[in-house]
């Protein structure tokens, strides 16, 4: 019986920490990602339909903004 587990994002070469690695500033950026997408890409499609250019910022919000302010935020 296989089930849906938590995505593990893994990130080397970056200089943030002496590993040189991060995983938990990845892996809760895409879980912070995808919650802000749940709402936001609904919300962005429906104001695309009206205002083009407010639809994509809305959509495009998540990876722009939520994502890299995670990952950067954390470290390790």
């Amino acid at each position: 019986m296989g089930g849906v587990g938590v995505p593990i994002c893994v990130q080397c070469g970056n200089d943030s920490n002496p590993c040189r690695c991060k995983v938990v500033g990845p892996t809760l950026g895409f879980l912070a990602f995808a919650a802000a997408a749940l709402v936001e890409w609904p919300v962005g499609a429906l104001v695309y339909m009206f205002r083009h250019s407010k639809g994509r910022r809305i959509m495009g919000h998540p990876a722009t903004v939520i994502y890299p302010s995670v990952i950067n935020s954390i470290p390790i």
